[in-house]
């Protein structure tokens, strides 16, 4: 078995390689099984990123049984299995240690052809970036912790965070995609950074243009910022160029880290809204087309 270039893919033969991936974290949301099926999709999602299909995993949980009762443990599993059958992957099983904190995931194998890898570089001047799913889940998952946040929030960022990325991922099979990557803790614009960092070419985000949950927006203006927000800020302002009018809650909701996000997805225009046509019409209904990629400033982001 031969290692691709890619972390987490090994080639098989010629024709096919497994891709590897492994991710887990502790609860963002108060319900167990809601947190189950969002930690599920959240790491279901590496594979679809690169344009793979998930075929196993095995559970991964950390569990404080001394503070907690086994139906919480039990809701949590059984959350992510139900994500797992709507994915058609099979859970060969799974480890849970003991722990101070609720903590789950899972690691999952999934196939996919080794010259069809979909890397989150390759973006070429002239594509159109398309996100699939709004923004800000960190913000109001801090203002959960805080008892901010509405009823009605907390069910949007829920059902937007459960969705698989499954649809998304098959639909831009159909395309010629340059790039792509999920929008997770480092936030739109930490994983835009990625896609053109050390790169030839610039891109361009029309922040009018990007979907983000209305609620985030007030939360953000009252303070209910996680930590994630200004380490992903910090790191990569130098290559970020906010325009004038683009005020402060939201470039917060900008660098915000998400939780089981979108695909950002680089490809040539005339694709761009043909696939963006499509996914509207196959339910995913808050994707839109938020920018594009050009020569320059090469390695740099200019939000207008």
């Amino acid at each position: 078995m031969e290692k691709a270039e890619d972390a987490g893919v090994y080639r098989l033969r010629d024709d096919l390689a497994i891709v590897q991936t492994v991710d887990f974290f502790t609860p963002i949301v108060d319900d167990p099984r809601a947190f189950g099926q969002i930690a599920a999709a959240n790491a279901l999602s590496d594979v679809y990123a690169m344009g793979g299909k998930p075929l196993t995993a095995l559970n991964i949980a950390c569990f404080p049984s001394k503070k907690m009762a086994l139906s919480v443990l039990n809701q949590v599993l059984r959350g992510g299995l139900e994500k797992m059958h709507e994915a058609g992957v099979v859970l060969l099983g799974g480890h849970t240690v003991e722990d101070d904190e609720l903590k789950y995931g899972l690691a999952v194998t999934g196939t996919i052809h080794p010259q069809r890898v979909i890397r989150n570089q390759g973006a070429r001047v002239g594509d159109r970036l398309v996100l699939t799913k709004p923004l800000g889940t960190g913000i109001i998952s801090t203002a959960i912790k805080a008892g901010k946040a509405s009823e009605g929030a907390v069910n949007k960022i829920i059902t937007s965070m459960a969705f698989l990325n499954r649809k998304a991922s098959e639909l831009m099979l159909e395309y010629d995609v340059h790039a792509c990557t999920d929008i997770t803790g480092f936030g739109l614009l930490g994983h835009a950074a990625e896609m053109i960092e050390n790169t030839n070419v610039g891109m361009v985000i029309d922040a009018g243009s990007v979907p983000f949950f209305p609620e985030a927006m007030e939360l953000a203006a009252a303070g209910m910022k996680p930590g994630g927000l200004q380490r992903n800020r910090d790191f990569r302002s130098p290559m970020v160029v906010l325009g004038d009018n683009v005020y402060p809650s939201l470039a917060d909701i900008l660098f915000d880290p998400q939780t089981s996000g979108g695909l950002l997805i680089s490809l040539p225009e005339a694709d761009a809204e043909k696939l963006l046509a499509e996914m509207r019409r196959q339910g995913i209904e808050e994707a839109g087309i938020i920018g594009g990629i050009n020569a320059g400033p090469r390695g740099k982001i200019t939000v207008t």
